[in-house]
């Protein structure tokens, strides 16, 4: 076994390697210009992952990317919704190609070991100390995004047209793509005719590129309920509405709008993450409050299920003769990602072209979200794409065990680091392409 697993990451190396250096098309950059910068990027990827800030907090992170965008020769404006960078390359007539970062971090304690790992804390709302890590790759994400922005702007001669490239706050919260639209990211700047963005997974070695036409990560909506009841005693049940069994009731019954409403072959889910109610034993309360999170792709299902769960909730507290219709607050996050077909057609030809067929996979829907999908839903052709960012060995072993290895959003989160390369390979083929690139 152990024999198979080398004799794996071995060919996942060289078929890596030969894609890169032998078999790429005339239009890529090739691995020796990407290692000629790698140094000037790995610095900036650990210093990114020693300073992370969260949502709509990432001024540092912010000026360093502007910083280092000036002295390539971008326009660059930043202070867009809020915290996000706008810098933009104009190189003669042709498309206008949009390439997004994400900036942001999450409240996660690290935990990975690295000699560079993340010490930062801030306070929160409530006055709390939460610690901060870059537990879901932005660092990879920004890093790369500036080794590309660096080797379009040395190679101008290579293509035409207008380069725009972002640097967006707040994806973890799902806020950031929306609020750079509200700012004019659309009219302020040249409006693209195709927006680009990469992600890294844990699911898939370096190396290789992830993609998927249509339908890729879900809408993402938070569902806030509150059910009212009359308390009292809890050896009085009588003399009271419990609130604690219809918001049981409730919560089973919402499980029936997936399994019993919605179309198998559609995807859907509807989890109750939250539930709060009382504080003692022996006293039933008056209200318990139940927080939820809803996932689909087809906006149609999208409408059923915010008033499904609606209908269900009412109905629970009206057959239980609760006092008061329970409030449903429903808050839209963001739509699914819709990877445009004939654009991710394309790009994906590019990238088999540029790393190699066996490198660049069809991968499933994800019902993880992503607010990328904004900058589509306003209009313009998209495409996300997944890179590798997991040892190729070690994933090996993880799928021969069924052992899973650290994925986004874990605290031992750690790509590896030359997924980078693989990010900026991709990136800058991709724009090549769609930028008349020779």
């Amino acid at each position: 076994m152990k024999r198979l697993l080398c004799l794996f990451a071995i060919l996942v190396s060289a078929v890596f390697a030969a894609a890169q250096t032998g078999s790429a098309s005339g239009a890529a950059f090739s691995l020796e210009q990407v290692n000629a910068i790698y140094p000037e990027v790995q610095a900036l990827y650990v210093d990114l992952h020693r300073n992370p800030e969260l949502a709509f907090q990432e001024k540092q992170s912010a000026a360093k990317l502007a910083e280092r965008m000036r002295k390539l020769g971008y326009d660059v404006t930043t202070g867009v919704g809020k915290t996000g960078v706008v810098a933009v390359l104009k190189n003669g007539p042709g498309p206008t190609v949009m390439l997004r970062t994400d900036m942001d971090a999450l409240p996660v304690l690290e935990k990975t070991g690295l000699p560079f790992a993340s010490t930062v804390t801030v306070k929160n709302d409530a006055g709390a100390t939460i610690p901060v890590m870059h537990a879901c790759g932005h660092d990879t994400h920004m890093a790369a995004w500036i080794g590309t922005a660096k080797l379009m702007a040395q190679n101008r001669q290579r293509w035409h047209g207008t380069l725009v490239m972002i640097g967006q706050p707040a994806e973890e919260i799902v806020q950031g793509a929306a609020a750079m639209l509200k700012d004019g990211l659309y009219t302020r700047f040249p409006k693209p005719d195709f927006a680009l963005a990469l992600h890294d997974s844990g699911q898939l070695a370096t190396g290789q590129i992830g993609f998927h036409p249509g339908y890729y990560m879900s809408a993402s909506d938070s569902v806030y309920i509150t059910i009212f009841g009359r308390g009292g005693h809890g050896a009085k049940p009588q003399m009271t509405v419990d609130p604690i069994v219809i918001a049981a009731r409730t919560i089973l019954a919402l499980q029936t709008i997936v399994s019993r409403e919605n179309d198998p072959l559609e995807m859907a889910v509807i989890t109750v993450g939250s539930i709060h109610g009382g504080t003692k034993n022996n006293i039933i309360p008056d209200e318990v409050k139940l927080e939820l999170t809803v996932r689909s792709f087809n906006p149609e299902v999208r409408k059923h299920l915010w008033a499904a769960i609606e209908r269900v909730t009412k109905a629970e507290a009206l057959a239980a003769a609760a006092p008061r219709e329970p409030l449903v607050k429903v808050e839209p996050g963001t739509n699914a990602v819709y990877n445009d077909p004939e654009l991710t057609k394309r790009v994906a030809a590019t990238l088999r072209r540029t790393l190699g067929p066996q490198n660049v996979v069809e991968m499933p829907p994800n019902t993880a979200s992503e607010d990328f999908s904004e900058y589509g839903a306003a209009g313009v052709p998209a495409v996300m794409l997944h890179f590798g960012a997991a040892n190729a060995a070690k994933l090996a072993a993880s799928q021969q065990t069924g052992t899973p290895l650290p994925q986004t959003h874990s605290p031992l989160w750690a790509p590896e680091p030359e997924s980078i390369k693989t990010a900026i390979m991709a990136e800058t083929a991709m724009l090549l392409d769609l930028l008349g690139g020779k």
